[in-house]
């Protein structure tokens, strides 16, 4: 755990929440003209979709506030056994 406050952390949180707000603003303009005249189980399945679709690159982005990398660091080595076991 970091010791320091790192700017990622709120530059971020700004950052997502602009990007969010965007794709939102996007989605409601565009989505109903697209899919308007599709019946409601089939535009249901749409918006599942979209509203689920930013969860993808979110892993990455979190894992950069962290660490300032944007893959996530490589696991510990396993511990060594000592004593002959």
């Amino acid at each position: 755990m970091r010791e320091t406050p790192t700017w990622r952390i709120p530059a971020g949180i700004i950052g997502l929440f602009i990007a969010l707000m965007i794709y939102g603003i996007i989605i409601a303009r565009y989505a109903p003209d697209l899919i308007g005249a599709w019946p409601g189980w089939a535009q249901t399945i749409v918006y599942v979709v979209l509203g689920l679709a930013w969860l993808l690159p979110l892993r990455n982005f979190l894992i950069w506030m962290e660490t300032g990398s944007w893959s996530a660091p490589p696991p510990p080595p396993p511990p060594t056994q000592k004593g002959g076991e």
